[in-house]
């Protein structure tokens, strides 16, 4: 398949299991950002300081910016991105955490439509 057959647009997944060792600190991050940002409306401000003093995984999320992981990448522009954070229970010595595990399932399922068609 040649370049102008394919898409030019990528989906890049990445999945993040940070742990919070200072709830405050980022909470203060948090809030210093959107004390500074100019371009906030006042009603938004008032809610999303709300936010992210009630909830650290909000505060992060609020830091966390996707277009700051492109930032001035050459030949890539940022279409569009989400991103959501929230607690969890997490043990890293559980087989559930393992890494790559979606992408394996999600390739089992491709493997078995490809042989029904």
């Amino acid at each position: 398949m040649s370049t102008s057959e394919t898409s030019r647009f990528v989906r890049l997944r990445v999945e993040l299991v940070v742990e919070i060792a200072d709830p405050d600190v980022v909470t203060k991050a948090a809030l210093h950002r959107i004390e500074n940002d100019p371009d906030m409306p006042e009603g938004e401000r008032v809610y999303t300081e709300s936010a992210v003093s009630e909830d650290a995984a909000e505060a992060l999320a609020y830091l966390i910016d996707p277009s700051e992981l492109i930032g001035e990448m050459p030949g890539v522009e940022l279409a569009q991105a989400s991103w959501s954070s929230e607690e969890i229970d997490y043990d890293p010595e559980s087989p559930d955490w393992a890494l790559d595990e979606d992408d394996e399932a999600e390739d089992d399922e491709d493997e078995e439509e490809a042989v029904l068609r």
